[in-house]
């Protein structure tokens, strides 16, 4: 029994330690690379950043291609001329020394000293779907609806840059700018109704002439072409332009905007994206060295608990969402599980006591796979916690073999201590090969490289540590237990089922009367 709470309170300490996660990033051989000029900058000056990261990443041996973008943002999908992405090729693993994680470390390096620009690189996220980066990624929301979207950027800087100072946190940006060079368009509808315009076609004219609009298709030589309605450039070419465009009113008369439209020259974001109806802005970043997406989670949500302003709030996004969602459902499975294997045995063994020593050696193996990733210095994430449930079965199998030759023993008149002795040692042979070749079989996950070589790791190392101290301690440890509730059960028994001289005892007379 001491043996059994010792490994239990190690297994408790061993999980408020170590890390714990989600999906770990991999070294999938490509890096992504978000570019920001300075707001209102022409798409030939981002094509000169860009040029100039294409560059500095060709430097490097294991760097096969490079390929650039201008005009377009990976992070936060928006489309502009201060926007550039950048995706890095690099060679296969066999061929390079070192890892993504390396190599963005060196291009941070060389590029810090370009200054006319943001450049934050990054990993693709390890699912396709969840993200466009790896890491955490979360959204900040303004929830005072005040629509100043100065102070909603000003907020997120200053809790970017308290992030910044916490250890857990390696990097963390948002493309949110609100300082973009703009003109909003004030219509004034009184002018307009005594014109005879509609407001609503004055404003589709006006797409169709400087947004353009796709009208139909026509073919010529065997080739298919679109069919774009758009005014030409040059009356498009200055913002004052638009006052000199024409709608046709409801008399089929030509008005020019002029006469119920004015400009008004403002800054604000690219993009406003609302996030659960309210203002948002995107921040993406990574967790510090040594540390997991786990920790990062938990210092952002402390670090907002300290630090946000009254009507400011955030929710999470992406795979970090995912992760934050799932919880502890981990351990709910895990229990589900253990509750299954426990009620089948008790349908095998005819009883509720016996099937606990198989139950009560699991401890042993769960010890062993928290304590071996963090000796490895991997995270808890669901590579490992699949482990974990594949140690149900294959240490209940072990536990099985011994307590079944034990309850076979007992039957055949052995004392329970001489039964649980017979199990231990007849079954100790068997146990040790299946364990031991199982083990050596994981050996390659535990040392993988490569394509999801983290993924291999965390699964191979939760389950070779595991099976090592579950079988090495459980040989040891299930023939005790079987021993203290093999004689629970049978005292159990000898107190609900009473003995025949108990049965014939006669009736006395006093009874009777």
């Amino acid at each position: 029994i001491a043996v059994l709470v010792a490994f239990c309170v190690g297994t408790w300490g061993l999980a408020r330690v170590l890390p714990s996660g989600f999906i770990p990033g991999e070294d999938q051989g490509i890096i992504y690379a978000d570019i920001i000029t300075p707001p209102g900058s022409t798409l030939e000056r981002t094509e000169q950043v860009l040029d100039k990261i294409d560059a500095i990443s060709r430097e490097f041996d294991m760097v096969e291609n490079v390929s650039t973008l201008a005009g377009y943002s990976l992070v936060s999908e928006v489309s502009g001329a201060s926007y550039g992405m950048v995706m890095i090729n690099m060679s296969p693993w066999d061929k390079r020394k070192i890892s993504v994680a390396q190599l963005i470390d060196s291009l941070n390096e060389k590029t810090k000293n370009i200054a006319d620009a943001k450049i934050e690189f990054f990993p693709p996220p390890t699912v396709p779907g969840f993200g466009n980066a790896s890491g955490f990624e979360m959204r900040l929301l303004d929830k005072n609806r005040s629509s100043d979207l100065n102070q909603t950027a000003a907020t997120t800087n200053a809790f970017i840059n308290d992030l910044k100072t916490t250890p857990e946190i390696g990097a963390a940006f948002t493309n949110f700018d609100p300082s973009f060079p703009q003109y909003v368009i004030h219509v004034d509808q009184d002018m307009a109704a005594k014109k005879g315009v509609s407001v609503d076609n004055a404003m589709s004219t006006l797409q169709t002439l400087i947004g353009s609009y796709y009208a139909t298709n026509f073919i010529r030589f065997g080739q298919m072409y679109k069919v774009m309605l758009q005014a030409y450039p040059q009356y498009r070419a200055k913002p004052e332009d638009i006052l000199a465009l024409h709608v046709k009113n409801d008399r089929g008369e030509m008005v020019p905007y002029s006469t119920f439209v004015k400009l008004e020259r403002v800054f604000g974001p690219e993009q406003i994206t609302r996030y659960n109806m309210y203002p948002s802005a995107l921040i993406t970043g990574d967790a510090g060295p040594g540390f997991s997406t786990g920790d990062a989670i938990n210092t952002i949500v402390r670090t907002a608990d300290e630090k946000l302003p009254r009507g400011y709030d955030f929710e999470w996004s992406g795979m970090t969402r995912e992760q934050v969602l799932s919880g502890d459902q981990a351990a709910f499975i895990f229990l589900i599980s253990l509750v299954f294997v426990y009620l089948l045995l008790c349908a095998q063994y005819e009883s509720f006591l016996l099937p606990l020593p198989v139950i009560l050696s699991l401890p042993t193996g769960v010890f062993g796979a928290f304590l071996f990733l963090k000796l490895a210095g991997l995270e808890n994430n669901i590579y490992a916690q699949v482990a974990l449930v594949m140690l149900i079965g294959l240490l209940g199998k072990n536990a099985i073999l011994i307590v079944e030759f034990a309850i076979q023993r007992r039957r055949a008149g052995l004392s329970i201590l001489e039964a649980a002795l017979a199990g231990a040692f007849s079954r100790l042979r068997p146990i040790l090969m299946t364990s031991f070749a199982f083990i050596a079989g994981l050996i390659p996950l535990c040392i993988a490289s490569g394509a999801g070589a983290m993924g291999n790791r965390s699964i191979g190392t939760a389950a070779a540590g595991g099976m090592l101290t579950g079988t090495l301690f459980g040989v040891i440890l299930v023939p005790g237990l079987y021993v203290i509730f093999a004689s629970l059960a049978e005292y159990r028994r000898k107190k609900v089922v009473p003995s025949p001289a108990a049965e014939a005892e006669p009736i006395s007379e006093a009874a009777l009367s």
